[in-house]
């Protein structure tokens, strides 16, 4: 799915649905202290940085993989031709 390929739109979806879901549950949850909720948030914020940062190394190497890889065929390509002209 080429929709979830982008980094930043991923989190931007997850980031929605955390906040969402925050904003629907945790008033009605008394049981839990504010540490204990601003810790939840606080660790819910730190995981999105972490695939945020990950997602973009992914998507960085998968394009410097395609550039080799376009590379490499434009090589072959030229080698190819230079056999045939001998």
């Amino acid at each position: 799915m080429k929709f979830f390929r982008n980094p930043n739109l991923t989190i931007a979806i997850f980031a929605i649905y955390t906040a969402v879901m925050y904003i629907i549950l945790i008033p009605q949850n008394n049981e839990m202290s504010d540490t204990e909720i601003y810790v939840t948030v606080g660790v819910s914020i730190g995981v999105l940085a972490l695939l945020w940062v990950l997602l973009r190394k992914r998507e960085k190497l998968r394009q410097e993989r395609e550039r080799e890889m376009a590379q490499y065929k434009e090589e072959r390509k030229n080698k190819a031709s230079e056999e045939k002209g001998k």
